[in-house]
């Protein structure tokens, strides 16, 4: 994990000081770019923005919108985090260690700071330099739908749902693909894009976005039984407590952990059929599985 700590400590600022400089361009109400800037700088891993930058690296390629539009992605997250947190929604009172969006602003502002940082980062995406026309309309076309009614959103409203009733792996797996693994297949594939790869590696990369984000996913639910609410910075154990369709709770802990190792090494047999030796997404799947918040 040597190279994946370099490389975290490397690009994270550079993603930071990013978001608060595009925060900053806006023309809008004070309040509302603060509270939309209060979730972004509330940290994180910026795990999407990294995948970005590392299937880049893989394929030696150096942009000089990386940064900006794993930004762009990062605020989309933020957004479906603070809209996830809302009263209607998950009801959490802590996000990242600090209060969550919606109890420091109100309900109303805090719809609107998500709200804003969706639709900002599609005029970053419009923005983008160095970036040629058909890409950009294809990273636009692509993000609408990982993050909209036919990803994330669709995945979010598959999962409320599902609440009532008991579902079968299969289902559960969909959830999970739009709700959490679409927008970080998205991050993957976007870099792809953006380093014109081919269809073949393109192919790859999406199967391996695949499979990573199921894992990441499996690791959340195992740490909401296995983690503390001091280390996951959010309410542990609240997934249990609302009886929610989980991986533990259909396979039991240690079906879930299987099934997450099982994705995985799915996911590092893709990457295997671009490069032979390991390198940073390597590292940040590993990452994923043995993550403790």
């Amino acid at each position: 994990m040597i190279l994946l700590q370099s490389f975290t400590e490397q690009h994270v600022p550079k993603i930071e000081a990013r978001l608060t400089e595009l925060i900053q361009t806006i023309e809008a109400p004070a309040i509302l770019k603060e509270a939309m800037d209060y979730s972004l700088a509330a940290g994180g891993k910026r795990i999407r923005p990294l995948f970005l930058i590392a299937v880049l690296e893989m394929l030696e390629v150096e942009h000089p919108e990386a940064i900006t539009l794993g930004s762009a992605i990062e605020m989309i997250h933020t957004y479906s985090l603070i809209h996830d947190d809302l009263p209607s929604m998950d009801n959490d009172d802590y996000r990242r260690g600090q209060l969550t969006n919606h109890k420091v602003f109100g309900e109303a502002l805090a719809i609107l700071a998500g709200d804003g940082l969706l639709t900002f980062s599609f005029g970053v995406l419009s923005r983008l330099k160095d970036v040629p026309a058909e890409q950009k309309i294809e990273l636009i076309q692509l993000l609408s739908e990982s993050a909209g009614a036919e990803g994330m959103v669709g995945g979010q409203v598959l999962d409320m749902e599902s609440e009532s009733k008991t579902v079968s792996v299969e289902e559960l797996e969909l959830i999970h693909v739009n709700k959490t693994g679409a927008l970080l297949s998205f991050s993957i594939e976007a870099g792809a894009i953006i380093a014109s790869a081919n269809q073949q590696t393109r192919t790859v990369l999406k199967d391996f976005g695949y499979h990573i984000g199921l894992a990441f996913q499996i690791q959340d639910d195992i740490l909401d039984i296995e983690g503390t609410s001091a280390t996951l910075g959010k309410t542990a154990g609240k997934d249990v407590a609302s009886e929610k369709n989980t991986y533990p709770a259909l396979l039991t802990l240690d079906g879930a952990k299987n099934k997450k190792e099982w994705h995985y090494n799915k996911a590092i047999e893709s990457l295997r059929q671009i490069s032979s030796e390991p390198g940073l997404l390597d590292e940040l799947a590993a990452y994923i599985i043995k993550r403790n918040k």
